[in-house]
């Protein structure tokens, strides 16, 4: 889309037709019954009124009595649209159909040509809106001085250029915000989409992927997929593929923008499994310190591993993928947060996203998160005050901007939390300041979640999203403009929405003041936050790297930096991390596994800690190692011997947390200088390696200034705050000494994880579990029962099961009500009309079978039902005669008289000394002979079976149905 001009492009193409019918979701107040979707989804809205008449005994009737039917045996059988045991009562069913507030006097109402039944309202010339209540050009535009209406082309207002703003009312610059609603659409008229990416290259914003209801067999829908754009090319990582199982993906594309070509990077892994396949992620194109230009890749749901809290980066001159280790504040990460990178602080900020909470819950947050880039670093900043996912941010003038969004945090039962959201909120990045900015005040509902927004000459472009359906508009936000402002308080306290700064006579936008080193924040003073607002910190890393105010004390617990305390920690440096601490972030049983101080507890669903007795007493149990120091003084030969006897080794220290931990220990020793032994030697003339024969790398840690020397074949730790080596002879004595040894972990292979949810392919083996998995009828996939409401945002679920499976096969439905309680099963009547026949799979449209023997997608087949041979097909509702068979109807739905040893209101059951299913032509058998024993056996073996029909025979159960038999 060119969004400088009328001119638009999309890099994504649309998709094809599917069906749809009301469905139960979390999410309750806001999906409407969608039909037969095609081009747009149709909304149906009907009102539906019944009068019944009071509870009372039936009355028995005569010819005079039914006042709108006729009596037969006695009682009354109404004509249709009457109720009551005279038939006394109207039920109706009524389409309003007249023009909303009468065209507002400003056009006529027409009825519809393509459809009869429906009127609209045709506006009068300078009018438009459903009722002609909004007029093309406000004030006409301040005509002539200001800007004239163009009712030939856009029919909107056009600005002199003095003049800016939907009528032309604002100076230029101006120190207001608007909102507009430009009238451009992409090319097709069914690119409505969601959970999409769009980036900025030049004047044109790219649209890629996202998820639409129409799309057709050739073509690939790729959801909650993250693009960033990089000089010529577009990187587009993860995100969903909406095969059959809904496979969340690891592959890299790049599009080329010149050639307008796609090719695939296969980037090596530096670190074996690091790279993980995610949805519901953010990235972002950065160049570092080092001159590296790195795509960083923030959080995202897996559906292996869970929510993860992980940062990747693909370094995209090496092709090479790393999962590095991050440090301060241990955050928790999640699916469909949003994020802005800030090329002055160097950091990404991360907002919202629906996470694991404590106590194996989960739900919406409203966090706020920075990441240093450089020095991977998270700081935990002041939260919005407003959970949301699936919202959109962008970063002007040095505030981030939050708009719409889905904030519906409750369960089946609504507590009035809005599904679409048209929130604006603004974050002051300068001063860690939320405040609340006024909603768009347009001519229509804006409200939306899924949605997302790009910044172009300081305007923010919105694109799509979903708000009951799928959109396709654009909405742009014109924010303040700091050269308008023309005194230095006013500019200064330029906000909320922007930041302002004051250089000598004039005002300049917060970017240009760092690139001109002006840097005077102006920011209200911060108090330090109180006790309970610090309690909620369970760690002492997450306590310190935040903004609050907040200190770790007595290493227990996080209060007030101003409340008293005897052993304080300020700073995330000194916190030492421990292991449940980051057990209790991992949300899955294959996340926890890889780690091995973490076990899955599958009775609490949850990750925990391995106790600290797997090391022992005086054992420190860091990383993958037991870590042990000992102040004595000794030479290296029997500080060797020291640890052999506790069934150790002096530590080889190959990893940063086994040298942090060693370097923070030791500096505890106030009384006494501790220069430790630790595991490296010199193996030959020129190499030197550790005691576990690995080499060398002087990284993590390494010699001081003129080490190693020639007199000594040992290494001590010499200066523990530069982390600086020395070397000793063997025999010469050093102040103490670090052992090591391997945990003695649980044997992680006798409690295997349970294969993933998303790796269950029928409805038996995915509820097989309890209630970790849902199975999803409606699209045949398994989800994690806590991650249903990310894997179908958008209302794809139109049922699903958590024990007793329904039957997979529409084919296994026997009557017509049973079948059409299934969302993609309709019912072909047989030519009897009465109430015989078949259920199949299919939609509005007729019945469906699938293109291949091992495909899900389906295509339309007319002779499944043929039309033409009297065949009747129902989807929405049922035929009127439903006696399975068995009888005609009187008044098309009351069965005249049930045959073939059958008995009931619809002749679905067999009568008295007869047994059988008589449901779709089934037949009764049995006779007077039958012992009553016999009747009750069998009548009761049938219930069994066709209760168990459906899901596995257990136990008692299978027993009985034995001995039945």
């Amino acid at each position: 889309m060119d969004l400088g001009s009328a001119g638009r492009r999309a890099g994504a193409a649309p998709a094809g037709p599917a069906a749809w019918r009301p469905f139960p979701s979390a999410c309750c107040c806001c999906f409407a019954s969608l039909l037969d979707v095609n081009s747009w989804l149709l909304f149906y809205g009907f009102l539906y009124l019944a009068l019944y008449a009071q509870v009372s005994q039936s009355k028995s009737c005569d010819k005079i009595s039914c006042f709108s039917g006729h009596c037969v045996n006695s009682t009354c059988v109404c004509d249709q649209g009457w109720v009551g045991d005279q038939c006394q009562h109207c039920q109706g069913r009524f389409k309003i159909n007249s023009c909303p507030n009468n065209c507002s006097e400003h056009g006529k109402c027409t009825t519809s040509v393509s459809v009869p039944s429906r009127v609209y309202c045709e506006c009068d010339k300078y009018w438009k809106g459903e009722a002609c209540d909004i007029p093309y050009c406000k004030a006409n535009c301040g005509s002539p001085d200001h800007g004239y209406c163009d009712l030939t082309g856009e029919k909107l207002c056009v600005c002199n250029d003095s003049w800016q703003g939907p009528d032309c009312s604002l100076n230029v610059p101006s120190t207001e915000s608007y909102w507009i609603l430009p009238n451009v659409k992409p090319f097709s008229p069914s690119v409505g989409r969601a959970s999409h990416k769009a980036v900025l290259h030049g004047k044109f914003m790219w649209v890629i992927g996202g998820y639409t209801f129409n799309y057709s067999s050739f073509q690939m829908v790729l959801k909650d997929v993250e693009s960033v754009c990089g000089m010529e090319d577009i990187y587009m990582y993860g995100g969903k593929i909406e095969t059959s199982y809904g496979n969340v993906t690891d592959e890299l594309w790049v599009f080329n923008i010149p050639s307008q070509t796609w090719s695939t990077r296969v980037p090596a892994v530096l670190v074996h499994g690091q790279q993980y396949a995610v949805e519901g992620h953010s990235a972002h194109i950065v160049e570092l310190d080092s001159r590296d230009v790195v795509m960083i890749v923030i959080f995202g749901y897996s559906s292996i591993y869970g929510y993860t809290s992980i940062v990747q980066e693909y370094y995209i001159r090496s092709n090479s993928w790393l999962v590095p280790e991050t440090k301060g504040a241990i955050v928790q990460g999640g699916y469909g947060h949003t994020s802005v990178y800030d090329e002055l602080t160097k950091s990404i900020y991360v907002h919202g996203g629906y996470k694991a909470l404590p106590g194996n819950k989960y739900g919406l947050v409203d966090d706020l998160y920075r990441y240093e880039v450089n020095t991977r670093t998270w700081t935990i900043l002041k939260e919005s005050g407003f959970a949301r996912y699936l919202h959109s941010a962008v970063l002007i003038n040095g505030a981030m901007l939050i708009f719409g969004g889905n904030t519906h945090n409750d369960t089946s039962l609504s507590n009035g939390a809005k599904c679409f959201s048209a929130d604006f909120l603004s974050y002051d990045i300068a001063c860690d300041e939320w405040k609340i900015l006024p909603k768009p005040n347009l001519h229509r509902d804006v409200n939306r979640f899924g949605h997302t927004a790009v910044v172009s000459n300081g305007s923010m472009y919105i694109f799509g999203g979903f708000s009951s359906v799928l959109l396709n508009d654009v909405l742009v936000y014109k924010p303040p403009n700091c050269e308008a402002f023309r005194d230095e308080e006013l500019c200064k306290n330029a906000r909320p929405g922007i930041r302002c700064l004051w250089n000598k006579k004039h005002c300049e936008s917060w970017e240009s003041g760092h690139a001109n080193n002006i840097l005077r924040a102006k920011c209200p003073k911060k108090t330090a936050a109180a006790d309970d607002r610090c309690y909620r910190y369970a760690d002492c890393a997450s306590c310190t790297a935040n903004t609050n105010g907040c200190q770790w004390c007595d290493d227990k617990k996080c209060i007030s930096a101003n409340s008293n305390c005897s052993m304080s920690v300020k700073n995330y440096t000194k916190c030492h991390v421990r292991n449940e601490q980051i057990c209790n972030k991992l949300t899955s049983c294959k996340s926890c596994s890889l780690h091995l101080n973490c076990q899955w507890d599958q009775r609490q669903q949850e990750c925990q800690a391995l106790p600290a007795h797997l090391c022992g007493e005086r054992w420190n149990h860091i990383g993958d190692a037991c870590l042990h120091i000992n102040s004595s003084r000794e030479s290296y030969d029997n500080a060797k011997l020291y640890c052999y006897n506790l069934s150790g080794n002096l530590a080889s220290l190959t990893t940063s947390k086994e040298v942090e931990f060693v370097l923070d220990e030791i500096q505890k020793y106030t009384l006494q200088k501790i220069s430790p032994w630790v595991g490296l030697r010199k193996i030959n003339i020129s190499y030197w390696g550790w005691d576990d024969m690995s080499p060398f790398t002087n990284t993590t840690l390494q010699w001081l200034p003129g080490e190693p020397n020639d007199s000594g074949f040992c290494a001590y730790l010499e200066r523990a705050e530069v982390a600086g080596l020395k070397a000793n002879p063997c025999t010469a004595m050093a102040d103490g000494l670090v052992c090591e040894k391997p945990v003695v972990s649980p044997n992680q292979n006798a409690r295997p994880c349970k294969k993933p949810c998303s790796l269950r392919t029928t409805c038996s083996n995915c509820t097989s579990n309890g209630m970790e998995c849902m199975w999803c009828s409606s699209t045949k996939r398994c989800v994690d029962s806590n991650a249903y409401i990310i894997s179908f945002p958008y209302g794809q679920c139109l049922e699903w099961q958590t024990a007793t499976c329904s039957p997979q096969n529409c084919s296994g439905l026997r009557t017509c009500g049973q079948c059409l309680e299934q969302p993609g099963c309709g019912w072909c009547n047989d030519p009897s009309n009465t109430g015989k026949g078949q259920c199949l799979e299919g939609s509005s449209r007729g019945p469906m079978k699938p293109v291949s023997l091992h495909s899900n997608e389906m295509v339309l087949d007319a002779t499944l039902c043929p039309k033409e041979r009297n065949y009747e097909w129902s989807f929405i509702q049922c035929p009127a005669c439903q006696c399975n068979g068995h009888s005609t109807c009187i008044n098309s739905n009351v069965c005249d008289q049930c045959r073939n040893l059958t008995t009931g209101k619809q002749c679905e059951t067999c009568m008295p000394g007869y047994y059988g299913d008589p449901t779709n032509g089934g037949q009764c058998t049995g006779g007077e002979e039958t012992s009553l024993l016999e009747q009750h056996l069998k009548l009761f073996q049938r219930d069994v079976i066709k209760f168990h029909v459906n899901s596995p025979v257990k136990g008692s159960e299978k027993l009985l149905m034995n001995k039945l038999q």
